[in-house]
């Protein structure tokens, strides 16, 4: 189980017997917002933990249904609860539901779960050299430079739900505003993405990939808007491949469209449509300055990893 700052994801699979492929048995998701408002209060909201437990509720039911070894049980935490001063309510509420102990990490930690995850039984790319995997998540994202293993990785807080609430929210009206954003907002909130890019550069040279590998919720449904689909296809959207200029396209237009408009797209999951235009102004900021023409979208990421981690154990202690 992965549970970030927007979605809480569970992935039951049967592993090859050489670690190599995972065949999925259960992939599903829900989203909790489990983050609404930490970058403000610095403490998980009792709304959002509530909707947490449901999950992890339903979450219960289906492994237990599935036979699950508890062995091979994992749940990851990451950056709301790594950001939460009440994490220890969210880790004794999910102990209690599930019988494991949520594990907390660090941004490392995930950027390479993420790396494992989303590199693994993705085509060679023929021209070698590095892969930037890039995992736009609710609270951070994870940049993760490497070939066959990482070579640097650095988390920065830009996720979609952060900057929303920091940049686009109005406590005042409740919310997210139904109209476009302000063109002042958007700015403060490039400026913002821009300097923790900065940041990145400081550990990971974004220039010098040879492609872009794109991960998590903001990524996939720009390539499901990029492809016209009239429905989410995650069969269609993993390893497509989005242009700079169709995805500077959809930012623009996810920029200055209103809530209800932005709604009206089905391919938008009905709890990512405040958050998406945050999400792909990230993208596109990456894209901008890693200097690559397209991204590789990949609809396994650091949830495939944790089940790769998960399964290891396993052997290693059977």
């Amino acid at each position: 189980m992965d549970c970030g700052t927007n979605s809480i994801r569970l992935l039951v699979a049967d592993v090859a017997a050489d670690g190599s492929r995972l065949t999925d048995l259960d992939r599903r998701m829900e989203i909790v917002r489990l983050g609404q408002g930490v970058d403000r209060t610095g403490r998980l909201a009792p709304e959002a933990l509530e909707r947490t437990f449901a999950a992890c509720r339903q979450y219960a039911e289906a492994i237990s249904a599935l036979g699950v070894d508890p062995a091979a049980v994992r749940f990851v935490a990451t950056s709301a609860s790594r950001d939460a001063e009440n994490r220890d309510e969210f880790t004794a509420g999910v102990r209690e539901l599930l019988g494991v102990t949520p594990e907390v990490i660090t941004g490392d930690e995930e950027a390479l779960l993420s790396f494992t995850g989303a590199t693994r039984g993705l085509p060679a790319d023929g021209r070698g050299g590095d892969s930037l995997v890039v995992d736009i998540g609710g609270g951070s994202t994870e940049c993760v430079l490497g070939a066959d293993a990482v070579r640097a990785a650095r988390s920065v807080d830009i996720g979609c739900v952060r900057l929303t609430e920091r940049h686009l929210a109005d406590a005042a009206a409740g919310g997210v505003p139904a109209g476009p954003p302000a063109p002042e907002r958007v700015a403060a909130m490039r400026a913002d993405i821009e300097a923790a890019l900065d940041l990145a550069e400081e550990r990971v040279e974004l220039r010098s990939a040879q492609r872009l590998v794109g991960l998590a919720g903001s990524v996939t449904t720009v390539a499901a808007l990029a492809l016209g689909l009239e429905a989410y296809d995650s069969a269609a959207i993993h390893r497509s491949r989005v242009s700079l200029e169709q995805v500077r396209e959809i930012s623009e237009m996810l920029l200055t469209t209103t809530h209800a408009e932005r709604a009206a797209h089905a391919v938008i999951h009905p709890g990512r449509v405040d958050v998406l235009p945050a999400g792909a102004l990230v993208l596109l900021a990456v894209m901008e300055r890693a200097g690559v023409p397209e991204v590789l979208v990949s609809e396994h990421d650091i949830l495939d990893g944790i089940a790769y981690s998960a399964a290891g154990a396993v052997r290693a202690t059977g």
